[in-house]
């Protein structure tokens, strides 16, 4: 019972940790310079925890001589997935920013297994897995189409939600979930190699972390904006978001074991809907309310279901 309870809490952490992150960009302005924030407190929270087990924050040379090169890749797509969400989040709510990139997950996960894509284990695109998907077409339908389609049928839309459009950034989600899905099958492979998913996390997030850090000093030409999220008036647990990201890594590297690596995403992901519902529905930690409607639970319901079905069996 407990590791169920933790599966669905770990799910939550995801997008406390996207509201978390975008309300540090409205302090510091950039979203890249939030992400670095967040991916260096990520990778000293992990580097932490690696030290903690008795574990070397290096890697052998060896490794990088034997080993295909895009091992060393789940950093840079971890910063493309992290830093779309948080230009997501303000456009299109928490509930929609969780469940777009599930699309792509589930798209870019079926490729990567009926490919064998970063040395995975083949697994046929079945019936189930075929009836699956077509129900986590028709949940996000339900929960991300229809609500709007009966909004501008009964003309509850604001102008401002009118005249924009919701689906470039819609378009944006899936791509950043295909990229966390991809993410998540190299650091995979990476953890095989150390023999070690603690410290493949810590790699993982220190490259992202130096990736940003160029990045921002590219394309800002300096890091001052970092002090915008400091002092009076700060609420202090904007700097949480790599705390929560490296939370999430860690408990799923502890579930996995015992209940399976399908049990564990579909428990993470219906903690995912409850979370996104959560901060949509109540405006947390500093989001803008979006008031969930009954029928995006009905779409959250038959998405769930679906990735059940594509992840279980």
């Amino acid at each position: 019972m407990f590791a169920l309870t933790l599966g669905i809490v770990i799910g939550i952490i995801l997008p406390m940790q996207t509201a978390v992150n975008s309300r540090l960009r409205g302090f510091v302005v950039s979203p890249y310079v939030a992400s670095m924030i967040s991916f260096t407190v990520g990778a000293t929270f992990l580097g932490v925890m690696t030290l903690a087990s008795h574990q070397s924050l290096g890697v052998s040379l060896q490794v990088f001589h034997q080993e295909p090169w895009w091992i060393w890749l789940g950093g840079f797509l971890g910063v493309m997935g992290l830093t779309a969400n948080i230009l997501l989040f303000p456009h299109i709510g928490g509930v929609q920013t969780a469940i777009m990139p599930i699309l792509g997950q589930m798209i870019m996960g079926m490729l990567i297994d009926n490919f064998g894509w970063f040395s995975s284990d083949k697994q046929a695109f079945g019936l189930s897995r075929g009836i699956g998907f077509i129900l986590v077409l028709l949940g996000i339908f339900a929960a991300v189409a229809l609500p709007e389609i009966l909004a501008r049928r009964q003309n509850k839309l604001t102008s401002a939600e009118q005249s924009g459009n919701p689906w470039p950034w819609r378009l944006m989600g899936v791509v950043a979930g295909m990229l966390s899905a991809s993410q998540t099958a190299v650091n995979g492979r990476l953890g095989e190699v150390l023999d070690s998913s603690v410290h493949a996390s810590f790699i993982s997030f220190f490259v992202g972390a130096l990736t940003l850090i160029v990045v921002v000093g590219l394309v800002e030409h300096r890091y001052s904006a970092v002090k915008l999220a400091l002092g009076h008036g700060k609420p202090w647990w904007i700097w949480i978001g790599g705390v929560l990201g490296g939370t999430f890594v860690l408990e799923n590297v502890y579930l996995v074991p015992l209940l399976g690596t399908g049990q564990t995403v579909v428990l993470a992901l219906l903690g995912q809907i409850m979370g996104s519902l959560l901060v949509d529905q109540f405006g947390l930690l500093g989001a803008k309310r979006n008031p969930v409607v009954p029928v995006q639970v009905m779409g959250l319901v038959i998405l769930i279901v679906g990735v059940g079905l594509i992840r279980l069996f």
